[in-house]
């Protein structure tokens, strides 16, 4: 079937929402990968800092494993009515490499997720917003959860079906 990269830009409970979404898609058939932009601990990104450094370590490592996939699903709680810092951070360093800086993001199959202490739609927006101006296509449906809401199955496999009629196509 599919190879899906699920990236993570928290390493609690939106890391536990992920787990449950990759039995889901292992179930399917699909093959997931799983990033943890917390364990990349990239330096703040400034021109200053890109114009300094050669070599960012971990950075093509996260590249390569980004590029080498179907689909990616992003999972992040929100941070302040966003998304927090170390995915803003990631996607910096990403679209500065190289000459054209959406050309990881194009055309990429995005699907969106969040567990958040609140009610999670602003990171969601946010997020939607972002990856559709790197010129990703984000999935309509998105994943919601917090501690009075759990993740609906029905959902979790109504997303991912999504995800991957998009590849196929």
């Amino acid at each position: 079937m599919a190879r899906i990269t699920f990236v993570l830009a928290s390493d609690g409970n939106n890391a536990e929402l992920a787990k449950l979404v990759e039995e889901h898609a292992i179930n399917m058939g699909h093959e997931v990968t799983h990033v943890s932009l917390n364990a990349c601990d990239f330096p703040v990104y400034t021109v200053k800092r890109e114009k300094e450094t050669d070599t960012l370590p971990g950075l093509q490592a996260l590249k390569d494993t980004l590029s080498n996939c179907d689909a990616w699903f992003v999972f992040a709680p929100e941070y302040n009515g966003s998304y927090p810092p170390v995915l803003n951070n990631a996607i910096a360093w990403l679209s500065r490499e190289g000459d054209d800086f959406r050309r990881l993001f194009r055309d990429r199959t995005v699907a969106l997720g969040t567990h958040s202490g609140g009610g999670g739609q602003h990171v969601i927006m946010a997020m939607r917003m972002q990856f559709s101006f790197l010129g990703c296509n984000v999935v309509g449906r998105s994943l919601v959860t917090n501690r009075n809401k759990p993740a609906n199955p029905e959902s979790i496999d109504a997303i991912l079906r999504s995800m991957f009629s998009e590849v196929s196509s």
